[in-house]
């Protein structure tokens, strides 16, 4: 584990604390607001991000090196460190080589309600796991009414610190409009279910593929998440993924479809 400045390893500390709780705490927790734990494919091609000021996000892994996220993940802290757990269960903390924030990124898009393409690209400076998958990602966007499932490390519980840290789904169902130049996706559970806290950057998959990276959501009844889950989607931003990538010597993997 690298050594890093005391601030940030206090913030993170406390961070692992809470998720060596985990196991204990949520075992039979329903997740990610409305979901359920999965150790399937999606798990194997996710890893966390955390940021200095105490933020917890998701990833999705296009390389060994290389993960893809939100934006707004990457961005508002002095630094991150990409996190997952080693064979033993042990927590892993890498410092970042790289950063590609999308130049189409606007971090105040929500509040002044503008066009905003939250993705971002992490280049770390040594190989994940073994264990770990590159993920495919979509080369065309979805229908309305298509199945996407949304993954991720965040809250399974409004508030609740110790139910961020594993990894879990749930099934949504692809709603209209699009975002903006047809740039975002939104999709709706059944009940609360969708997108929390700690979720921004993780997967929206339809099939194998992922089409989106996830950077929001809305408030459902009594809650602050669990109704429509916003993400940015993959198809339109090809041709920057793959202009990093090149950049750093890497390639994406794009499905077949």
């Amino acid at each position: 584990m690298k050594r890093f400045p005391l601030p940030f390893a206090l913030i993170v500390l406390r961070a692992i604390l809470s998720l060596l709780l985990i196991r204990s705490v949520v075992s039979s927790a329903l997740a990610i607001v409305g979901g359920a734990e999965d150790q399937g494919p999606l798990a194997r091609q996710s890893v966390m991000v955390l940021s200095s000021n105490g933020g917890v996000c998701s990833a999705v892994v296009l390389a060994r090196d290389v993960v893809l996220t939100a934006a707004h993940c990457v961005t508002g802290a002095a630094e991150h460190r990409v996190h997952f757990r080693d064979e033993a269960g042990q927590p892993v903390l890498i410092t970042p080589a790289a950063k590609a924030v999308h130049p189409g990124y606007n971090p105040k898009a929500i509040e002044t309600r503008q066009r905003s393409i939250d993705l971002a690209l992490i280049r770390i400076p040594e190989t994940l796991p073994e264990r770990f998958e590159r993920a495919i990602l979509a080369t065309s966007a979805p229908r309305k009414d298509d199945a996407i499932t949304v993954g991720g490390y965040g809250l399974a519980r409004e508030g609740d610190a110790k139910t961020t840290g594993t990894f879990r789904t749930a099934t949504l169902k692809v709603v209209e409009p699009y975002g903006p130049s047809k740039i975002l996706l939104w999709a709706r559970g059944i009940g609360a279910m969708g997108a929390c806290q700690g979720d921004s950057g993780g997967p929206m998959a339809s099939g194998n593929a992922i089409v989106a990276i996830t950077n929001w959501s809305s408030a459902a009844k009594g809650i602050s998440c669990g109704d429509l889950t916003q993400g940015a989607l993959i198809a339109p931003q090809r041709s920057w993924i793959d202009q990093v990538l090149r950049g750093w010597n890497r390639a994406a993997r794009w499905s077949e479809e």
